[in-house]
């Protein structure tokens, strides 16, 4: 889409031009411009060095290095293509290269850097110091993340698909494109990130944020489960119960087969209360509903063996059935002090439901 000037009556439109036909490099025209001005991409940023590469068994060198001011390192790489090539594969490379790098490496190299500019080197620690507006090095803080930044006149497919990839995964990368359009003599560029759209990048910050959170709820909540689960099947080997041997999970449920497919004896903990279960599930919703009246059918009679009342659910619109019996001593969010009178009522009433429901699952008409 080609820029346009304003005028009094109409819209001039200003053609697209490409980096080649106006035979601008890579290296000694756009390089040498964004070591010196590199806000133009965007960021608050400060040049520590170009073309560095030093370290083994390497040529590749990092067209500029940058830091932010977090105080975190910023490889951005250069490319006057369409589509940006492998730039991403490459810049990875990079940011894992000068990720140990401390900040007495950085003033050398920006030593280096400033040398060869033709600019007082001995300036390095004092720029770098000023920028980040710290009075002496804080090596702790420094270069805690490595950013990426593309600047390509365009990028193809797979690059953005990657790009998009990678930034779901926490990676800070980004593409800043370069559109280059010719006016008569004047050579301009328009200068866009397109990802993230800036537009979208704090809401983006924020989801990211909220899913952080949202991980670590789930986690903390895995791990009280699975110390609840440790607690309860200690219980039950000392019983030598039916779950002696079954191994802890995270789920919230903790099942046993009962000797017949498809029918499990199940321990549910959720936050705030517990509960024994037989869950029936052969596959065919009809046989479950069948053996589930099987056993409704005899009611009164496994009730008075269990010693109170259950829950029939039989789940009309689902395909599996549940008899249940809930225990109110609290759940796994409840004070770890009550957990063993809550796992020991959970065994107990396990094991009350078995001596109720094991009989008439022998006798079942399962044809």
């Amino acid at each position: 889409m080609p820029l346009y000037e304003m005028t009094a009556d109409t819209f001039r439109a200003i053609g697209e031009a490409s980096f080649s036909d106006l035979k601008i490099r890579e290296r000694d025209d756009l390089q040498r411009l964004f070591r010196s001005q590199v806000d133009v991409l965007g960021d608050d940023l400060y040049v520590l060095a170009e073309e560095f590469g030093e370290w083994e068994d390497s040529r590749r060198r990092i067209d500029l290095l940058a830091i932010d001011l977090e105080a975190n390192l910023v490889v951005i790489e250069l490319k006057r293509t369409t589509d940006g090539g492998h730039m991403e594969l490459q810049a990875i490379r990079y940011a894992a290269m000068v990720s140990t790098m401390t900040f007495e490496r950085a003033q050398q190299i920006h030593a280096e850097f400033l040398n060869r500019i033709g600019e007082p080197s001995e300036e390095s620690r004092n720029r770098i110091l000023t920028f980040l507006g710290w009075d002496e090095p804080e090596e702790e803080s420094f270069a805690q993340d490595v950013r990426i930044v593309l600047v390509s006149e365009d990028f193809g497919k797979e690059l953005t698909t990657a790009v998009l990839w990678l930034r779901e995964r926490e990676i800070d990368i980004r593409c800043v494109r370069l559109r280059p359009y010719l006016d008569g003599e004047k050579r301009l560029i328009d200068v866009q990130q397109i990802i993230p759209l800036p537009e979208a990048n704090d809401y983006q910050v924020q989801i990211r944020e909220k899913e952080q959170v949202g991980r670590k709820k789930r986690a903390e909540r895995f791990d009280e489960r699975q110390r609840f689960w440790e607690g309860l099947v200690a219980i039950c080997r000392n019983r030598k119960t039916r779950h002696a041997h079954i191994k802890p999970g995270a789920y919230h449920w903790l099942g046993a087969g009962s000797g017949t497919r498809g029918l499990s004896l199940n321990y549910v903990i959720v936050q705030e209360e517990g509960n024994v279960e037989l869950y029936i599930d052969r596959g065919a919703g009809a046989q479950n509903k069948n053996i589930f009246d099987q056993l409704h059918a005899k009611k009164t009679q496994i009730e008075q063996v269990f010693g109170g009342q259950l829950s029939w659910e039989r789940l009309d619109t689902k395909r599996a059935c549940r008899i249940k019996h809930v225990i109110d001593l609290g759940g796994y969010r409840s004070p770890e002090v009550d957990w063993p009178s809550i796992q020991e009522g959970m065994v107990s009433a396990m094991t009350k439901l078995e001596n109720a429901l094991l009989p008439q699952l022998n006798a079942l008409d399962l044809n």
